[in-house]
């Protein structure tokens, strides 16, 4: 009888192998009824066939603008860092870097008098760069015995470098290499268009990888394969060189403050020049993250997520959003701007300068429902952290409650609000994600939390992808 069974079992099997799917799906496929069914649902109207018109003729998100939101934001702020221009990144994804410079640039505008400053980015993102190349090739020495399908060698291999980042890789560079003015090391074509000098390095590197990986097989020693290590770093340096050019070890600088003072011109190096003109103890700083899927006051670290093989991963609190703003506004109201990051994309209004939930109505637009909770979307990849800006102001009424934000953005003067996004308090409960501010302004019941042993995430987790 159980050999009579298990003939029948394997007719089933290979029944359904041939078939090429089971009796399951065959349940779930859509029949005519079913497809009739669905059709009647759709009214078959005027207001349908205009909306027909309307919808495929023209850009979704204009369509949905709100017409009854118009003006019901401002851009006034009760409490506002002050700063003088605004920078770009270009066709970058460096808006990390960008953003950690800007919340260190109103130190030194405020120190001198500054008409106006701004650090070079170039300078910082070559050393970036560099030392991601590093770490990447110390991954795979330190991967060498592993398989090439391990998720670990693959995860190195998919994504050698990129111009991605975040708070860990910004303090890192700035702590190593110090930081110089931008006319002591200025823009480039290719820093401003990293794809293909990105391109050239990730081809380099996976090859360089490739090698590291038959030296070890063939049984070279580890000094061996670390001396190789050194000519592979000569290779990425020269490239870096070429399209973005040498970084200065020493330069000369002088400015003109507010009041039409010349200053004497002096020779700093970049960490000289940071530690008279900045002299902020970037250690002194912690991560926030709002992620509502995991449990909350607890520490979380993620793993490979840094540029220095030398330097930390990225650790974070993980706590609600009303505790993250109560420590902002202390921040904001002593005058100290932040790393701020979040889904900048979701019901942003680029012409007016605006995030707000009630920007564009997609919901009256199609006649369906638009739903999921915050925890929702990031369980199923419709949200995450994807750019980088500094959050300089926050407006307080006189009752003391918050209704709007200020975001100082990397995307040039003309867009959005003269360089700026204001964002309303509902929105940041929804889309922000991570938030950077000093240790002074945060209680000591959290900070007992950065003590906790952290959880180690995989730097494949989807939360995690560097912002651009």
């Amino acid at each position: 009888m159980n050999y009579l069974k298990l003939i029948l079992t394997a007719i089933l099997i290979s029944a359904i192998t041939i078939s090429g799917y089971s009796q399951s799906e065959k349940d779930g496929r859509i029949k005519s009824e079913d497809l009739q069914k669905i059709k009647s649902l759709i009214k078959s109207n005027s207001e349908t066939r205009a909306l027909i018109n309307a919808i495929s003729n023209n850009e979704i998100k204009k369509l949905a603008v709100n017409r009854e939101n118009a003006g019901k934001v401002n851009h006034f702020f009760s409490n506002k860092v002050e700063t003088k221009g605004i920078t770009n990144q270009e066709s970058t994804g460096r808006c990390w870097l960008f953003t950690g410079l800007n919340t260190l640039r109103p130190i030194i505008i405020s120190k001198l008098k500054l008409k106006e400053f701004e650090f070079s980015e170039n300078y910082s993102f070559f050393w970036d760069q560099f030392e991601k190349s590093n770490l990447f090739l110390e991954g795979i020495i330190s991967t060498r015995e592993k398989a090439n399908d391990d998720r670990t060698v693959d995860w190195f291999f998919k994504g050698p470098i990129n111009d991605g980042g975040q708070w860990t890789t910004f303090s890192g560079i700035i702590k190593k290499y110090g930081v110089v003015p931008k006319l002591a090391m200025p823009e480039t074509f290719q820093s401003k268009k990293t794809s293909w000098m990105s391109r050239m390095i990730k081809r380099k590197l996976r090859e360089d990888g490739v090698r590291l990986r038959e030296m070890y097989k063939n049984g070279k020693d580890l000094n061996e394969i670390r001396e190789t290590k050194i000519e592979m770093l000569s290779d990425i340096y020269k490239i870096l060189v070429f399209t973005l050019g040498e970084p200065p070890t020493e330069f000369k600088w002088q400015y003109e403050n507010t009041d039409k003072e010349i200053s004497e011109e002096k020779t700093y190096t970049p960490k000289q020049f940071y530690d008279e003109f900045i002299g902020v103890n970037l250690d002194e700083y912690v991560m926030f993250m709002n992620d509502p899927t995991r449990p909350f006051y607890k520490l979380y670290e993620v793993e490979f997520d840094r540029n220095l093989i030398e330097g930390y991963n990225w650790k974070y609190i993980n706590l609600p959003a009303d505790d993250i703003k109560k420590f902002a506004k202390e921040s904001l109201i002593n005058n100290e701007a932040m790393y701020f990051s979040c889904d900048v994309g979701k019901q942003l209004n680029t012409d007016n300068g605006t995030l707000d939930l009630n920007n564009y109505n997609y919901n009256d637009l199609f006649g369906v429902t638009f739903g999921m909770t915050k925890a929702e979307r990031i369980q199923t990849h419709e949200s995450g952290s994807s750019h980088g800006m500094a959050l300089s102001g926050v407006n307080i009424d006189k009752d003391g409650n918050i209704d709007k934000w200020l975001l100082e953005n990397s995307w040039g003067a003309k867009s959005g609000n003269k360089g700026y996004l204001t964002m309303t308090d509902k929105w940041f409960d929804e889309y922000m994600f991570r938030l950077v501010i000093n240790k002074k302004y945060i209680d000591k019941k959290t900070l007992k939390i950065l003590k906790q042993e952290p959880t180690l995430l995989p730097p494949w987790d989807p939360m995690f992808a560097p912002e651009k």
